[in-house]
């Protein structure tokens, strides 16, 4: 599937700005990755963009969460290996992350979360404020930016990635695109 095709799909089934905001951040920080570990990076990009095309449908019914874009997708022209990563980054039981892009995508779904709200305590709310630095203070603060979980984020270091290079790599991306995300 082309990107094209997918953003047609995201506006298809997605209704929140910001949630499509956090695809389009995932989306970055996924091609970002790739190319770090040396991955196919359209292929990453597009696990990315797709993570949470299922989220409107199932906000309220965490455990299909992953599933419905899964079986979605299915009939669409996606690669197996990002149909089992969108449903695998949930980390629903009997469906973890194992390859590389499945916990790529895993951590940094909640990484951008964290970004974001550490842009938006600048009083410019701009991601050009940001720096590596700032945001590991951040992330150390349990209390900050609550919902994103640190562990969770912590597992990219399974991709040999450490922790501060992960968030420098998302980081980076998040700002490449900062127009999009209004950051």
């Amino acid at each position: 599937m082309d990107r094209e095709r997918a953003m047609a799909l995201v506006k298809r089934h997605v209704s929140k700005k910001n949630l499509i905001k956090h695809m389009l951040a995932t989306e970055a920080a996924m091609s970002a990755l790739a190319v770090r570990l040396g991955e196919p990076p359209e292929k990453w990009a597009l696990a990315g963009l797709l993570h949470d095309l299922d989220y409107d449908t199932t906000e309220h019914d965490f455990p299909r969460h992953g599933h419905v874009s899964h079986e979605l997708l299915s009939e669409h022209d996606v690669e197996a290996d990002v149909l089992d990563a969108i449903r695998a980054h949930p980390s629903h039981e009997g469906f973890p992350p194992t390859t590389p892009m499945d916990k790529a995508l895993h951590a940094v779904d909640g990484l951008t979360g964290l970004i974001v709200a550490a842009a938006l305590m600048h009083p410019d709310k701009k991601l050009a404020s940001l720096d590596t630095k700032f945001v590991m203070r951040r992330f150390g603060e349990k209390r900050f930016a609550a919902g994103a979980n640190r562990e969770q984020i912590s597992t990219c270091e399974e991709i040999g990635i450490p922790l501060e290079e992960f968030v420098e790599i998302t980081l980076d991306a998040m700002k490449s695109i900062s127009g999009d995300l209004g950051l």
